[in-house]
C-alpha cells in the first residue's frame, strides 16, 4: 500500500493531498477512485485511507481508520556523517533512514576532502532531506529523519551532549558495540568518519567530553558502508531487529 505523510494531524474524515504527493498519486502511481493508500501524521498516526477523488493538483481521501504507528525503533539514533566525497552522501542517508536512523547530521571533520561552502551546502541539504522523505516513504517509517545543517566536528560533539550515549567509530580499534550498549539507552549519537577516518586526536575529545571509541572489527570499511554497518549492530544489539 503507498505510504505518504501529512504535514498536520488529521482531524476530519477527510484529508486533502496536493504538490509533490498528488503528483505522485496520479502521475505515477495513477491511481483511481476507492484504492488505498496510507498517511502518516506528525503525532505518528497510521491513517488508512480510500481515494475519494482525483483532479491534476489534488488529492482528496477519506479515512478509513487510524491507529499508532509501529514501525519506529524504540531508540531514538543521530547519526553524525563525515562528508565523503562525491555523491556518496545521498546513498548514506538513503539506507541509514531504511534503517531507522532518527536524525542525521552532517559534519566537517579534519579529515573531510569534501568541504563545499555554504551556499552549496544549503543546497545539498534540501535534496538531502528530498532523499530522507522518498526512503521513509519507501521503508514505511513512523516518521521523515531530520537532516540536519552541517556542523564542525567540535559543534557535533556539542550536539551530542544531549543524548544518553556517543559512540564514535575508529578504524584502530575502539571497544564493542555490544559492551558500550549493555545498558540499552534511548538517545544515542554515533560518529562515521570520512574516507580519512578520524584523527586521534579527535577521537580524544569525543572520549574526554564522555563518548566511547567503538570498533567494527578488524576490516577497514569503505567511507559509505561504515555507517550502514554500524547502525545495522547498534538496532541489533537495542532489540530493534
Amino acid at each position: 500500500m503507498p505510504w505518504f505523510f501529512s504535514e498536520n494531524n488529521i482531524t476530519s474524515n477527510q484529508y486533502i493531498l496536493s504538490g509533490e504527493n498528488a503528483k505522485h498519486i496520479s502521475k505515477v502511481l495513477k491511481m483511481q477512485k476507492g484504492e488505498d493508500l496510507t498517511i502518516v501524521t506528525p503525532d505518528k498516526t497510521e491513517c488508512k485511507c480510500e481515494v475519494f477523488s482525483i483532479t491534476s493538483d489534488s488529492v482528496t481521501v477519506e479515512i478509513i481508520s487510524k491507529k499508532p504507528c509501529e514501525n519506529e525503533p524504540d531508540v531514538f539514533v543521530t547519526l553524525y556523517q563525515a562528508l565523503p566525497k562525491s555523491d556518496k552522501m545521498d546513498h548514506i542517508i538513503q539506507k541509514c533512514v531504511e534503517l531507522g536512523v532518527s536524525r542525521i547530521v552532517p559534519m566537517i571533520s579534519a579529515r573531510c576532502i569534501s568541504r563545499p561552502d555554504k551556499k552549496t551546502l544549503a543546497k545539498k541539504r534540501e535534496r538531502w532531506q528530498k532523499i530522507a522523505m522518498q526512503a521513509a516513504m519507501q521503508s514505511r517509517r513512523g516518521i521523515i529523519p531530520e537532516v540536519c545543517a552541517c556542523k564542525t566536528f567540535l559543534g557535533a560533539v556539542d550536539h551530542t551532549s544531549r543524548n544518553e550515549k556517543s559512540i564514535i567509530f575508529y578504524e584502530q580499534g575502539g571497544e564493542s558495540v555490544k559492551k558500550i550498549l549493555e545498558k540499552t539507552p534511548k538517545t544515542i549519537g554515533m560518529f562515521i568518519g570520512s574516507e580519512g577516518g578520524f584523527e586521534q586526536s579527535e577521537v580524544d575529545f569525543m572520549v574526554n567530553n564522555g563518548g566511547c571509541a567503538a570498533t567494527l572489527g578488524k576490516r577497514i570499511l569503505r567511507a559509505e558502508t561504515a555507517p550502514l554497518a554500524a547502525l545495522s549492530v547498534i538496532m541489533y544489539q537495542t532489540g530493534n531487529f
